[in-house]
This record gives structure tokens, C-alpha cells and sequence, in this order.
């Protein structure tokens, strides 16, 4: 199983980026899935999710400014990410959250700085 994010940089203070998530090795369409980031010394937090049925939910620090999606047909998750401020720093996941928890395959991240 392969979940692969993309699609980070350095962006200003309140500009956009869309992330993307390229998966393989499991059924997409049959799992729950989330983002999740790691800010240089904090811990793993939950930045979005989307169940199989496409419920969504959003960290209360994200909510407003950041929009998850699925595609099924192509077996991707995104994540668009607008009016972004520097403590969205972080390297960003992808991973399954089925029950509530990730599983076991992180793939790399994909690093996302906000700074002017």
C-alpha cells in the first residue's frame, strides 16, 4: 500500500496551495481518508477527513480555509488549502482513517511553508 502526498512549497501569508495524495495497493473507494500535518516540534495532529460516503470533517484550525475531496475514479485525495498563515507550517499526510485511527502506511509528506 502506497500513499503518496504532493503538491507542498512556500507560499506567502494568506495565499493557496492544493495538496494531493496519490494512492495504490488498496481500495480507494473503501476507505475512510484524512490529511494529517506535523509542525516542527509538535505532534501529529488531524488536519481533515472524508468518509467513504464523503462526511467531512475539519480541525477547528483549519475550518473555513481548508476543503478536502476525494476521487474515487482516480484514486486520489486533495486537499485545498487557502488563506494560509505560518502556523500551517508543516509536513502534510495522507493516510486511511478508518475508525477513527491511520494506519500503518505514512508515506513521506510533503513539506508546506508559509512565510513571507
Amino acid at each position: 500500500v502506497q500513499l503518496q502526498a504532493s503538491g507542498g512549497g512556500l507560499v506567502q501569508p494568506g495565499g493557496s496551495l492544493r495538496l494531493s495524495c496519490a494512492t495504490s495497493g488498496l481500495l480507494f473507494y473503501a476507505n475512510d481518508v484524512a490529511w494529517f500535518r506535523r509542525a516542527p516540534g509538535k505532534q501529529r495532529e488531524l488536519v481533515a477527513d472524508i468518509s467513504k460516503s464523503e462526511i467531512v470533517h475539519y480541525a477547528d484550525s483549519v475550518k473555513g480555509r481548508f476543503t478536502i475531496s476525494r476521487d474515487n475514479a482516480k484514486n486520489s485525495l486533495s486537499l485545498q488549502m487557502d488563506n494560509l498563515r505560518p502556523d500551517d507550517t508543516a509536513v502534510y499526510y495522507c493516510n486511511t482513517f478508518n475508525y477513527g485511527e491511520p494506519s500503518i502506511w505514512w508515506g513521506q509528506g510533503t513539506l508546506v511553508t508559509v512565510s513571507s
